[in-house]
């Protein structure tokens, strides 16, 4: 094509291309570097603790006790089931000894842990899902992002008609050619980013489900197994 630059290609192109296009262009890279990073990043990090939750619950449900499952739950202490079971079992001994009437104290056991459970479980998730929203944020405003520089780019394209008084293909399309790249880049940084986003929310919902279900299945076996704590234990202390 003619009116591109004769060396170079688009980098030559970009390189010659307005300062507001060029600003956008690095805008755009930035945005870019920073959702693969926390793509890559998140990649790692939630499908570990997906199969560390999806595992923990299940060895959890097949433990003999209490006791067993939350041992076979904190055997990787970084697992998002053992946070969560830690701080449960932590509040649990704290109300376990303190110093009230056995009934008040079975009264307060599972809206205690019930709380504590939601907690944890909110607390885990947020710290899986940091950082996301910036690939939504970015799926949305880089195709208008770039849509700027494009607008800008052809405004500057028709200014050059007037100063050389010619509507010339040569004359126009170098200027429209590169304010079109900014609109092409920014769809570029939205595609990853949308569909990361949503992969990752699907993976998330697995996650949150699984602690969900555990706190549940936590909350069962503290009603079964600890006498002072479940209501069958009332019943015998009434008798």
């Amino acid at each position: 094509m003619e009116f591109l630059p004769e060396s170079g290609g688009i980098l030559s192109m970009l390189l010659q291309a307005t300062l507001m296009v060029k600003v956008v262009l690095l805008f755009l890279l930035g945005m870019s570097i920073w959702c693969w990073t926390i793509i890559i990043f998140k990649i790692l990090l939630i499908n570990k603790a997906k199969r560390q939750v999806v595992e923990g619950y299940d060895a959890f449900l097949q433990a003999e006790d209490l006791s067993a499952g939350l041992h076979a739950v904190s055997r990787d202490p970084k697992s998002p089931l053992a946070v969560v079971g830690s701080m449960a079992v932590r509040e649990f001994r704290k109300l376990e000894s303190a110093d009230i009437e056995k009934e008040r104290k079975r009264y307060l056991v599972k809206d205690t842990l019930r709380r504590i459970l939601r907690q944890a479980v909110s607390a885990e998730m947020k710290r899986l899902s940091s950082s996301i929203p910036f690939l939504a944020t970015s799926a949305n405003s880089a195709p208008f992002i770039g849509l700027f520089g494009t607008v800008w780019g052809i405004m500057h394209a028709f200014h050059s008609i007037g100063q050389a008084q010619s509507a010339a293909l040569a004359t126009v399309a170098p200027g429209i050619s590169e304010a079109l790249v900014t609109t092409a880049i920014g769809l570029l940084v939205a595609i990853p980013a949308t569909i990361a986003y949503n992969f990752f929310l699907g993976m998330l919902t697995v996650v949150e489900t699984e602690m969900v279900n555990f706190a549940g299945a936590f909350l069962n076996r503290v009603e079964r197994e600890v006498s002072w704590a479940s209501s069958r234990g009332s019943r015998r202390d009434n008798e």
